[in-house]
């Protein structure tokens, strides 16, 4: 589905992804972990265009996207749901869907999270943190994606809603529809979804392996010791 070979990005004199190479097939959940300041979001950010890689190829579906914008990229099937969320407040819920649907708002977003439904006239910005964060994952969804990127989705949300969120991401994969690319700081909530793991030190790829590998391979210590 997505294939990432010997990225690398600057800012300044600054090399901060270093040769990064992975893949993400469709029906698995790809986890990204790493401290603060690895370069974790340097690297989504240039999965979506949003800064151009120096040197190295990215391709969707075997199709290259290395050079495509944004808006192309989001086309070719590329959801994203960025760090802090980035609904637009002044919208409604409603509105926020629409804004990324082609046609009706897919009926499934709000068999996975019922809350929208019900709050469909009102504002984004009235909306609670983790209300917020289920209207950032429906937008996303809106636009049926063949890979979804996430980006810290558990920061800043009360348990119940992580729990909302770690049932849908894992129907999700289990539908074989999609690839699901995951940046996050929060060690269980990871382990419990990775079909694989990726950990990034200093712009590079430091560890990989099978998301039930996680705890036997020592990652939780290699994050935090």
């Amino acid at each position: 589905m997505l294939k990432v070979e010997g990225v690398n990005q600057y800012y300044g004199g600054s090399h901060i992804l270093r040769n990064v190479g992975f893949e993400a097939n469709a029906g698995e959940v790809t986890v990204v972990l790493g401290r603060n300041g690895v370069g974790k979001t340097t690297l989504l950010k240039s999965l979506m265009g949003v800064v151009p890689v120096k040197t190295g190829s990215i391709a969707l579906d075997g199709s290259p996207i290395t050079n495509d914008t944004p808006y192309q990229r989001v086309r070719k099937g590329i959801g994203y749901v960025p760090q802090g969320r980035e609904i637009f407040a002044r919208l409604t819920v409603e509105e926020n869907l629409q804004m990324a649907a082609v046609g009706a708002v897919p009926e499934r977003i709000f068999e996975m999270f019922p809350v929208l439904r019900q709050m469909l006239g009102r504002r984004g910005g009235d909306l609670s943190g983790g209300q917020q964060q289920q209207l950032a994952i429906g937008r996303a969804l809106a636009m049926k994606p063949r890979l979804l990127i996430l980006d810290e989705p558990t920061e800043g949300i009360q348990p119940s809603i992580i729990k909302e969120i770690e049932r849908v991401i894992r129907a999700l994969a289990a539908t074989g529809e999609m690839a699901i690319l995951l940046v996050e700081q929060y060690y269980d909530f990871a382990r419990s979804l990775a079909d694989q793991y990726l950990v990034m030190e200093r712009g590079e790829i430091v560890a990989r392996g099978a998301g039930a590998d996680m705890d036997r391979d020592g990652i939780k210590s290699l994050l935090f010791s």
